[in-house]
């Protein structure tokens, strides 16, 4: 993916890795994957926590906004959607340290579906990392300035749900071509759909010689230098 993107233009981009997706195993112990990242950051890519596990179990207690947000919308993925404040630092704390012990240099934390409470979003700050994002948000934590810039994301899970992805993020990236911030979130199972691949190749081409492509990092900085702070 990252190199058919960087063929069509995209030269650097934003990379969510997770610690321990769904306890499968650190990805630390896999040498070849650190020394793969590490080389991406060399390039001028950017490696951004994602989440610890990317798992939620579901919960006892649950309004039907809950089961909602956190079994239709993301099949039980939402980890940070209603973690507690402890809980939460002492996972993005140990990613953190994880990943800088490996040589990485995370400055952000996403959580999975960009589910982050609002005790969790404080444990991002406590842990010092620089930003976080939300489905229609970037927020710079260090000057608490937050963004407005929708992502286009795609679910795939069923045919219903690939081709009302296609049609909406076609809508969207209309709406959203005149922005500032242009996010286009792609995760590896797009990968395999030819007709949602070939759909986020035509927005980069669309957009080739108006954008420029960066990182979450990159951007923020640069909107720090607009603003002074």
């Amino acid at each position: 993916m990252i190199s058919e993107l960087s063929a069509h233009g995209v030269r650097v981009c934003s990379i969510l890795v997770v610690p321990d997706y769904h306890h499968e195993g650190p990805f630390a112990k896999r040498g070849e994957f650190v020394t793969w990242l590490r080389a991406l950051e060399a390039d001028g890519h950017e490696v951004v926590i994602h989440g610890y596990f990317h798992e939620r179990s579901p919960q006892t207690k649950e309004t039907l906004r809950d089961k909602f947000m956190t079994r239709f919308y993301t099949q039980n993925e939402g980890e940070f959607y209603d973690l507690g404040y402890e809980e939460a630092l002492r996972r993005i704390t140990k990613a953190r340290d994880e990943f800088r012990a490996l040589g990485l240099r995370p400055r952000g934390f996403i959580a999975p579906a960009w589910l982050l409470g609002n005790e969790a979003e404080q444990a991002v700050r406590d842990a010092e990392l620089e930003y976080t994002t939300r489905l229609r948000t970037v927020c710079d934590l260090r000057s608490e300035s937050t963004f407005p810039a929708r992502a286009l994301v795609y679910s795939i899970h069923n045919n219903w749900r690939r081709t009302l992805s296609r049609s909406w993020n076609a809508a969207l990236f209309h709406l959203m071509k005149t922005k500032p911030l242009l996010r286009i979130s792609i995760h590896p199972p797009d990968y395999s759909q030819s007709a949602i691949w070939k759909q986020i190749l035509g927005f980069i081409a669309a957009t080739k010689g108006a954008r420029t492509a960066t990182t979450y990092q990159d951007w923020i900085a640069e909107q720090r230098l607009k603003r002074g702070t």
